[in-house]
């Protein structure tokens, strides 16, 4: 695993700044410790830090073509290159290492902007062919890794692994997006393709950007997205034997490395389905490692040992201080946006722990989405039961009053919150389920934004992103759920969470259950296969029963859950107090301070739980210093400075 940068002059040959474009790349040195290079010719400069995972010896990026005329610099990992090194050798290619990067270039010269139909695996890269004059800019298919880009105003393009990469650019304009504002705190995170900042984007995930000196500007083109049609099948059992060959086969060809490999073991299903598969691959114990907390309602540590037991693999667990909230400052350095799923914080600690044993990790990710294992999906289609029931010229006055004259339960957990209040039956379908995975429910989040803000949205809502996906995706109400989250949350939450953590670690973390064949076949599994009677994952719980005890796979899911509330009422109480009604947050001109001096006073006295707009609010402070206080770079020029328009700009900057 790497981290990439570059600087493209769209309109003509101007010298690249080599302090500048080292600057972005040695800002991403924690990506790829072991080497870096930088290439750089005229109106043009790729950049690359090194994580050596294949071909040890060789693999040195920037990498050229034999002649030098086509450049790459690539982050991720193509399993299937030794038979596309075998396919172009035939085809006339010469090959000088055995590693996949250098399969990127000459797929390029054969097939241009299709290469990336060929490759399998997780990938960001950026090609530089001097004779086309053309920047190339492609990201996988389910968005596993990242890859930022920013127009400038003086036409050069910069692009990173990171946005902090973007941030090392001294004329990086730092304006706030509004838009991204309003959906950071609905989501958690700001989704593809916008990011916190105006001028900057994230390549969403199967797309690629093709860049011609001097005729085009940045338009990304989709070439793949995950298609949720379901299809007829044999039978039950033949359909799960097919699953679990398709899985052995997605594990297998993600073990090939040439440093320590190992996997990280929660206990829970899919982790658990990785490592069964690892064990039944590998002649040695595979290297598996969790960890556990001090307070057993967040400990899985035992199911982990349990699976670790029947497989013997060679097992490292480490309890956590369930008060382990040191990490909270870290988190603003590791994720560069504003990100609000504290998960993070027990993640940034198990790759941590993976580090010290392995330099690669097979992870579980993905399996929820693919197979509906979310709770929220089986209340969804309670949802839709009902509202089938009645129109909605009779559904929405009826469930609207009562919701209204019903006591709001803000003290409970969100998943209860969301699917139990009468004002979800008042909604249709996707503002239901928005509803769902809201962070701050629109309501408070409504209250949360001053007048200024609200007038800047002009009547936008974070909405509107489920909206727009739902446009291209299935009708059937559990297929839609699924593709909505495989749009958004996957990459947007999960995938961010593990990139970012694994790479603050030097870890290369590889992904089974998001190999795209798996996911295209998997994509066609008809709805009662993956959702029957209350049990979400069937199908996949049929395939793993002979692997997998049945307290491994029918048990509750718990999570990485961290006691928020505890630690807002506690330790940390008279941070949340500092923060929230602090001047960062007021002189941004975003926030109604009412609402905010409300949100502490009624938490910390226990009158509402509101431990998610808290710490929703807390990683939107720490952003804030950090990109105003932080970054050399960013100290001489405010991040707030014109976010906001007109009335806005007196109380907004923080210069």
């Amino acid at each position: 695993m790497c981290g990439i940068a570059g600087i493209f002059d769209l309109y003509d040959r101007r010298p690249i700044d080599r302090d500048i474009l080292s600057r972005m790349n040695d800002i991403q040195r924690h990506r790829g410790p072991d080497d870096g290079g930088v290439h750089i010719e005229p109106g043009i400069g790729l950049a690359h830090r090194r994580l050596s995972i294949i071909d040890l010896s060789a693999g040195h990026q920037p990498l050229s073509n034999e002649d030098g005329t086509v450049w790459v610099s690539y982050n991720g990992e193509i399993y299937n290159f030794k038979e596309l090194m075998n396919e172009l050798s035939r085809r006339g290619h010469v090959f000088r290492t055995r590693c996949d990067t250098e399969v990127i270039v000459h797929a390029w010269e054969e097939w241009g902007e299709k290469c990336v139909h060929h490759f399998r695996g997780m990938f960001a890269f950026a090609v530089w062919d001097r004779n086309r004059a053309t920047l190339f800019l492609a990201r996988d298919r389910l968005g596993i890794k990242p890859l930022y880009y920013a127009l400038l105003p003086d036409g050069h393009l910069i692009f990173g692994s990171e946005l902090k990469a973007l941030f090392a650019h001294p004329h990086l304009p730092r304006q706030l997006d509004p838009l991204a504002v309003e959906d950071y705190f609905a989501f958690g995170y700001v989704p593809d393709p916008r990011t916190i900042l105006r001028c900057a984007e994230k390549l969403a995930p199967g797309h690629t950007l093709t860049l011609c000196r001097g005729v085009s500007t940045p338009e990304p083109r989709q070439y793949w997205d995950v298609a949720l049609e379901p299809r007829t099948l044999d039978s039950e059992l033949a359909a799960a034997e097919t699953l679990m060959e398709k899985l052995r086969e997605a594990v297998d060809i993600r073990l090939v490395a040439d440093v320590p490999l190992g996997a990280f073991l929660s206990g829970g299903v899919d982790s658990s389905a990785v490592v069964a598969t690892m064990a039944q691959l590998s002649n040695d114990p595979v290297r598996t490692c969790s960890i556990g907390f001090s307070d057993p309602a967040f400990d899985e540590a035992r199911y982990a040992e349990q699976v670790a037991r029947r497989y013997g693999t060679d097992h490292y667990s480490v309890q956590v201080d369930q008060d382990d909230f040191g990490l909270v400052d870290r988190l603003a350095d590791v994720y560069d946006e504003p990100y609000a799923d504290s998960s993070a914080m027990p993640t940034y600690r198990v790759c941590e722990l993976a580090r010290q044993r392995v330099k690669v990790a097979l992870s579980g990710d993905g399996g929820d989405e693919l197979f509906a294992g979310y709770r929220r999906y089986r209340w969804h289609l309670h949802e839709q039961r009902v509202r089938g029931l009645l129109p909605s010229s009779l559904r929405q006055p009826l469930f609207g009053t009562l919701g209204r004259l019903y006591p709001k339960l803000d003290w409970a957990p969100r998943i209860f919150r969301a699917k139990t209040t009468f004002q979800a039956l008042a909604r249709d379908a996707l503002e239901g389920y928005f509803h769902s995975v809201a962070v701050i429910p629109n309501e408070l989040r409504h209250s949360l934004f001053s007048e200024v803000m609200h007038r800047e949205l002009q009547g936008y809502e974070a909405l509107e992103v489920l909206r727009s996906h739902a446009r291209h995706g299935p009708e059937h109400p559990l297929l839609q759920v699924q593709y909505l989250d495989m749009k958004t949350y996957l990459p947007g939450d999960i995938l961010t969470k593990v990139d970012r953590a694994s790479m603050a670690h030097g870890l290369e973390v590889r992904v089974p259950l998001l190999d795209h064949p798996f996911v295209e076949w998997a994509g066609g599994l008809p709805p009662n296969f993956k959702y029957q009677a209350g049990e979400g994952k069937y199908l996949f719980k049929q395939g793993l029963r002979p692997y997998l005890s049945e307290e491994i796979l029918y048990r509750s899911k718990m999570g990485f859950a961290v006691p928020l509330a505890a630690w807002f009422r506690g330790p940390l109480r008279e941070r949340v107090r500092a923060v929230v009604t602090g001047q960062t947050l007021a002189e941004t001109g975003l926030f109604e301070t009412r609402t905010l001096r409300r949100l502490v006073d009624q938490h910390l006295s226990g009158v509402r739980d509101y431990s998610a707009p808290i710490w929703s609010l807390l990683m939107f402070d720490a952003f804030l210093r950090r990109a105003i206080e932080g970054e050399p770079s960013a100290g001489t020029s405010s991040l707030i400075d014109d976010a906001l328009d007109g009335e806005a700009r007196s109380v907004a900057k923080l210069s």
